[in-house]
């Protein structure tokens, strides 16, 4: 239905719609525009995305507050833990590009290693895990605090360390896809959108708290996230994450295997073709 709005009717020609670019579109305008429509099932999963990892910055934290924080005589502050995200992520960059790219070539026959979607999924599932490790941990510190000891802060880093490569594979190989697949005149704005789905991703992640914290205080129950971890159910939250996770990797799976890669010029493996 896109492409009537390039067409010429006989109509169009009596009242000289023809010379309005706000009436008629050229065929150039309707095939960026389809393209553009390709990237939002993409982008949607994305959102999903953030919001769970928008988590780290939020209940992470809450957890991490209430375990023991000494390490020696340092006392580690929970929000510090952000910090060994970044160095896992930095150090797996290189990593990446000078190991998982010269197995991934082998596998594939892709001169990246891996296609920008496959690298998203790879960040999705990555993010399960990590969701998982967060509700083992709360489980098991739920568990201890009952019998009067504090678990480690310490063992929040798994879950720090995930995330961190689920960083590397999704945000970067979302910033090239979006690029990559955009139209010429449209780079700017796709890549816009890429960074679009971190905020839409952190009113998402504020908007699951909301209703969590509705659905599971009603009848007077203190909730799953409470003021006081200790008499709520984290690892319950985590497990929703988790799950909506698999649910969001499951969607991009299916548009990902529907969506027809963009051929690109400097692309080695196309001027090979």
């Amino acid at each position: 239905f896109l492409d009537k709005a390039a067409i010429v009717s006989d109509m169009d020609m009596e009242e000289g719609i023809y010379r309005n670019p706000w009436r008629l579109c050229t065929v150039t305008q309707v095939e960026e525009l389809k393209l553009l429509l390709r990237l939002l099932p993409v982008m949607v999963t994305g959102i999903i995305y953030s919001g769970v990892y928008a988590q780290m910055f939020t209940v992470f934290v809450e957890q991490g507050s209430i375990m023991q924080r000494n390490v020696g005589s340092f006392i580690v502050p929970p929000a510090t833990l952000y910090s060994f995200e970044v160095l896992t992520a930095i150090l797996c960059i290189p990593i990446y590009d000078t190991i998982i790219v010269a197995v991934g070539r082998k596998f594939t026959g892709n001169p990246r290693g891996f296609t920008e979607l496959q690298r998203m999924g790879i960040g999705r599932f990555l993010i399960i895990l990590s969701m998982i490790a967060a509700a083992l941990v709360e489980m098991k510190r739920l568990e201890s605090n009952r019998t009067g000891r504090l678990m480690n802060i310490a063992w929040q880093l798994p879950q720090y360390f995930l995330i961190g490569v689920s960083e590397v594979f999704t945000c970067i190989g979302q910033m090239e896809f979006f690029y990559d697949q955009s139209p010429d005149s449209l780079k700017s704005v796709c890549t816009a959108m890429a960074l679009l789905t971190i905020s839409l991703g952190n009113y998402f992640s504020s908007l699951t708290v909301t209703f969590v914290n509705w659905a599971t205080t009603r009848g007077g129950d203190a909730g799953w996230i409470p003021d006081d971890l200790n008499q709520g159910h984290l690892d319950y939250f985590f497990w929703v994450l988790a799950g909506v996770s698999a649910l969001n990797l499951v969607v991009y799976i299916a548009c990902a295997k529907k969506y027809k890669l963009k051929k690109l010029a400097h692309d080695p493996q196309v001027q090979s073709d």
